[in-house]
């Protein structure tokens, strides 16, 4: 009898760990695993933005941040996505226009005015229309995340008024066609040079001056061996959060909305965050000595638009798109 208690208390309890194992394993694929993958730094506001998306979706995902691109390389988090390697990305505009040329249109010059435009567009038709485009190469976009606008930072004390008195001006930008003619598109002579050469570069006059959103300037420390700083607004920086798409249309509906929910407000709150710090910023350089000031964005624009009308990368542009998103500017 003592035998057959105890047979029947272990097979009792061999049941119960298969229950409970079986009931863990569904409880995990209740709760995904989703890595997202991002070249910011540890101190960057948008790390702070992934932190909060991360913590408000924790009931439903297991959301795990990876920033300064310590799980995959700077430029791979499309591929990463597309091959199944990667479940989110921040994902850079160039990038997807690489694979989808219609896309070169949200990196030209002067398409969106500030970071309140930019949102106006991704929300509006045309923003379903380049999304719509995304999904036909595997990733959804969640969000644009806005980082900064480009500037003009110089170190000759030229004054800077219109795109002509760019002219022989040596530019730092990123290498690749499409940053290169970016800058030809403002009116400089731009060059590629690696990111952390640039100071150096600046120091030393290999380069007349670089662009970059304010907080880059000042992380960099560029104010050092510059004079000035041209407000050219001339780039609204973005890029996009993305993830699988096959990974979230097998999402229900309740977890659709959990994440996407968490992840306009982050981004919304990101947002704010910046443009208050490139408000600081501006007087911050003025405090350090640098003219800072505004060009006549107006001529700018007008030079810049013309520039990319005539060039090969408007040739991909959906038809009436650039007039659609000129009429959303506030």
């Amino acid at each position: 009898m003592t035998l057959i208690t105890r047979r029947t208390a272990l097979a009792a309890s061999l049941a119960g760990a298969c229950i409970l194992g079986m009931t863990g394993a569904a409880s995990a694929q209740d709760r995904p695993t989703l890595r997202l993958s991002s070249v910011v730094s540890e101190n960057d506001i948008r790390s702070e933005a992934f932190a909060e998306i991360a913590e408000a979706v924790k009931d439903q995902f297991d959301l795990q941040v990876f920033n300064g691109a310590t799980l995959v390389a700077q430029g791979a988090e499309l591929t990463s996505i597309q091959r199944g390697n990667l479940e989110m990305g921040l994902v850079a505009p160039q990038t997807i226009a690489e694979q989808v040329p219609e896309w070169s249109i949200v990196t030209s010059a002067y398409l969106f005015d500030d970071a309140a435009h930019l949102k106006a567009v991704f929300d509006s038709d045309v923003g379903a229309e380049l999304a719509g485009m995304a999904e036909d190469i595997g990733i959804h976009i969640l969000a644009p995340v806005y980082f900064g606008t480009r500037q003009v930072n110089l170190a000759p004390d030229k004054e800077v008024m219109t795109p002509q008195d760019l002219s022989g001006i040596t530019l730092r930008m990123p290498g690749g066609d499409a940053w290169q003619f970016l800058g030809e598109a403002i009116g400089a002579n731009p060059t590629p040079l690696a990111y952390a050469e640039v100071y150096t570069a600046l120091q030393t006059g290999a380069i007349d001056g670089q662009d970059n959103p304010l907080p880059n300037d000042y992380n960099m420390k560029f104010y050092e061996v510059t004079s000035q700083i041209v407000l050219t607004g001339h780039l609204v920086g973005f890029d996009v959060l993305a993830i699988g798409k096959k990974l979230w249309d097998g999402f229900t509906p309740e977890q659709q909305e959990a994440l996407q929910s968490a992840v306009d407000a982050a981004i919304a709150g990101s947002t704010e965050r910046h443009l208050k710090r490139e408000e600081e910023l501006v007087s911050f350089f003025k405090d350090e000595g640098l003219k800072v000031y505004e060009p006549d964005r107006a001529a700018f624009r007008t030079y810049a638009q013309q520039k990319y009308l005539e060039s090969e990368f408007a040739e991909s542009w959906p038809e009436g798109m650039l007039e659609k998103i000129n009429a959303l500017a506030n």
